[in-house]
């Protein structure tokens, strides 16, 4: 059909018929499928009184079932619907998909709010029964999804994948309309008060995936936590013939194949003997191509094995202890303003934490893209993980804990078989109460439930130890919890002169791995002075010196990732000729240049075995 989607009133694409659905459940390795894509330029409308969602008494279109209006929608005209005959899609200006708003657009740099999103797109089946999604990598924060004029459902969260199957709706000429809002919110995901900057829009790829009536939907494939030798395999297909299936997993490099039949929900866990396996790890980042075929599918995958865990202070990697040389990395791209989307963002942003003898990567404060797990993988580079449990959550919101429970395990979903993720973290920077420590309690049994043979973490807070401001400790109930204890200082730059850190002891009573999640100070590239004087690169240096030599003294210390490898926009951060809209705690500025600190690091990692 032939959709001219004229006007605004098209943004509600049939809301009336309450004939939508939810999301669909998650397809594992959408990258290797076969996919048509729909980045590109979308055309847009700013709505920020959400005219096309609410009538003007405030009451949403898709509850009306008015037969005139159902009409209206469904052809797509302009001649009943007088209230809305300012918008039409056709003459307005454009975004690029993936993309933030804010950095595309001058007039939306502080925008927050609804913006309405049109694409109009052909598409083909590749065989009649075949069955078609549409998947989104990220929409920041909240999408409601339409195509050909039916409502495919919501999404709640910025940074995790979602997709809508729309076999039935599908059509040879089509349109797909999204109301993208990503007003902050006191029960939200992250809340209200964050220290980043708030980029709204679909920030990721837009794809359509097409697979067989009868496909595989999900797959763990992982080493064994109990044997080195074996590889855990689980496969989940969905569809008619699910339940009549046999799969076959087929390692080629390592002459391993193996076939089972699936039961009759179309699941089978097995394991596989894998003798002589080459482990992943930093030196050796071993990736095999392993392929999964039923009698209708197949999907391939490059996965990494290794195993992690830890015992008393130290980390194992691969049955090794191993010290984590990190830095702390914001999803914003090197290449361009805004939220790094693509490859080459992140293989940019890992070759800088490689320059600086970087062996490990906390990826912070929510979950970043595909892309970058998928080249810590391929550069062996581990990884840690979090969702924006950031500061002050609404602990006592049920429907709070159910958005962030949603975003761990999407995350989850989605990055469970790359080698490179060692750590799932809960929480960042949050203070203590027993509202809280319930929530990331539930959380953190979540992850244990889910995945098992990884580490759980969070960046936790340090205090005084028995009222002594010199000595510090983890006073945390969730630090129980934990498989790793991490916590954040600033001292030299929140808390005294750097002066101070050859004056602070470390009293840590857990008998666990501590890593500093964060510590730092601001500088601006290419402002020189005393060491002593603030915003200069000089001082950096400095902290980072003092800092390091206070550090090593902690017993336990198993690995640091500083704050943070590039500047990066935040709207706190607002120090005229200084700051200007960035936090500066960066060692690389957001043109690339590195700062004194970056070697200061570097040399430190260098030394460190």
């Amino acid at each position: 059909m032939h959709i001219r989607s004229c006007l605004f009133s098209l943004l509600l694409c049939l809301l009336i018929a309450h004939n939508a659905f939810g999301q669909s459940p998650f397809i594992t390795n959408i990258y290797n499928r076969s996919t048509s894509s729909l980045n590109g330029y979308w055309k847009y409308i700013v709505d920020p009184y959400e005219n096309g969602f609410y009538n003007y008494r405030y009451e949403p279109f898709e509850n009306q079932t008015q037969p005139s209006k159902s009409a209206f929608f469904t052809n797509a005209k302009m001649q009943d619907k007088a209230d809305l005959i300012e918008y039409d899609f056709d003459k307005m200006d454009s975004l690029l998909v993936p993309g933030d708003w804010n950095s595309q657009k001058e007039r939306l740099y502080y925008y927050e709010g609804t913006v309405w999103y049109k694409k109009s797109f052909s598409y083909t089946k590749k065989q009649p029964d075949n069955r078609v999604f549409v998947y989104f990598g990220a929409v920041n924060y909240e999408a409601d999804v339409y195509l050909n004029g039916q409502k495919l459902g919501k999404h709640i969260g910025g940074f995790t994948p979602f997709q809508f199957e729309i076999t039935e709706q599908v059509e040879k000429d089509n349109f797909i309309v999204l109301k993208v809002d990503n007003k902050r919110r006191k029960n939200g995901v992250p809340t209200l008060n964050t220290d980043w900057w708030n980029y709204g829009g679909i920030t990721r790829d837009v794809k359509i995936v097409e697979t067989p009536e009868t496909y595989i939907q999900d797959y763990t494939i992982q080493l064994s936590p109990d044997d080195p030798t074996l590889i855990e395999v689980k496969i989940k297909v969905t569809g008619t013939a699910k339940h009549k299936q046999s799969v076959t997993v087929s390692i080629p490099e390592l002459a391993l194949t193996k076939s089972v039949t699936l039961d009759h929900d179309g699941v089978r866990s097995f394991v596989m003997q894998a003798d002589g396996l080459t482990y992943w790890s930093p030196e050796t980042p071993q990736l095999y191509d392993i392929s999964i075929t039923t009698e209708t599918d197949e999907v391939v995958d490059q996965i990494g094995f290794r195993s992690i865990r830890a015992e008393g202070k130290n980390i194992l990697l691969n049955e090794s202890p191993i010290f984590l040389k990190g830095i702390s990395i914001h999803e914003e791209s090197p290449h361009h303003p805004g939220r790094a989307n693509s490859m080459e963002d992140a293989e940019k942003l890992l070759t800088w934490a490689k320059q600086l003898a970087c062996n490990y990567v906390r990826l912070a404060h929510y979950p970043h893209n595909e892309y970058i797990l998928r080249a810590a993988d391929k550069l062996g580079i581990m990884v840690w993980e979090e969702i924006p449990v950031y500061w002050t959550i609404a602990w006592d919101d049920p429907t709070t804990y159910t958005i962030a429970e949603s975003q761990l395990t999407e995350l989850i979903h989605r990055d469970k078989n790359r080698a490179s993720v060692i750590i799932w973290s809960m929480a960042n920077e949050t203070p203590t109460s027993e509202a809280r420590t319930l929530f990331l309690g539930n959380l953190a049994a979540k992850t244990r439930a889910m995945d098992p043979t990884r580490l759980i973490s969070a960046a936790l807070e340090q205090h005084n130890y028995n009222g002594d401001p010199f000595t510090r400790t983890i006073d945390d109930p969730f630090a129980e919890m934990v498989d790793i204890l991490s916590f954040n200082q600033y001292i030299g730059w929140y808390d005294g002169p750097i002066e101070k850190c050859r004056d602070i002891n470390w009293e840590i009573t857990q008998n666990k791995p501590v890593i500093i999640s964060e510590f730092g100070a601001g500088a601006k590239y290419g402002l020189h002075g005393e060491k002593g004087e603030r915003w200069t690169e000089e001082y950096q240096e400095y902290l980072y010196e003092e800092t390091l030599q206070m550090i090593d003294n902690i017993d336990q210390l198993r690995g640091v990732s500083p704050w943070i490898l590039v500047d990066f926009r935040s709207p706190r951060r607002v120090l005229p000729e200084i700051q200007d809209d960035y936090n500066r705690k960066g060692l690389i500025s957001e043109n690339g240049e590195k700062k004194k600190a970056f070697f200061v690091l570097q040399k430190y990692y260098q030394a460190k075995k």
